[in-house]
């Protein structure tokens, strides 16, 4: 099976920590890993799968030599760094709503509609956490009887 050259930009914070423990967990198969985040951030010490890491300030050559590049650290930091990692040759995955919208980006929850991925031009959209949950209940729902329309509240911090 191949390795990934990894990199998490947004590693401190707690969606990216969070991220890096599902790798973990399930075994994606990454050969480094490279943690990133703000200048304020650099230079701290995290322990990921037992293995102690520096996190460094994420700058536009941050990326080379980065297979998946995972963003967690918000819209204006992936408009700033997402074509910089995609010039490095690394597939981005993000986070952020900086390109949800965009018809060119493929917005992908796998469980729906993985086929989807097939169409990026290095860089994947999700959407957020609460609609990523629902498509995944509303989906096989969808598909078995349709549905016409659904009222979601969410309250996040």
């Amino acid at each position: 099976m191949r390795a990934y050259n990894v990199a998490v930009l947004g590693a401190t914070g707690a969606v990216g920590q969070e991220l890096m423990d599902i790798l973990l967990e399930r075994k994606f198969p990454i050969k480094s890993l490279k943690l990133l985040a703000s200048a304020r951030s650099a230079g701290k010490v995290m322990e990921v799968g037992g293995e102690r890491l520096v996190v460094e300030e994420a700058a536009p050559e941050s990326f080379a030599g980065v297979d998946l590049a995972f963003f967690m650290a918000g819209g204006a930091v992936s408009e700033r760094f997402a074509q910089a990692a995609r010039d490095h040759g690394a597939v981005v995955i993000d986070n952020s709503s900086a390109f949800r919208l965009d018809e060119d980006v493929p917005l992908v929850v796998p469980e729906v509609n993985g086929d989807d991925l097939e169409k990026h031009q290095g860089l994947i959209a999700n959407p957020n956490c609460s609609t990523t949950i629902a498509v995944i209940a509303l989906a096989p729902l969808h598909a078995a009887a349709g549905i016409k329309r659904v009222v979601v509240s969410t309250y996040q911090a």
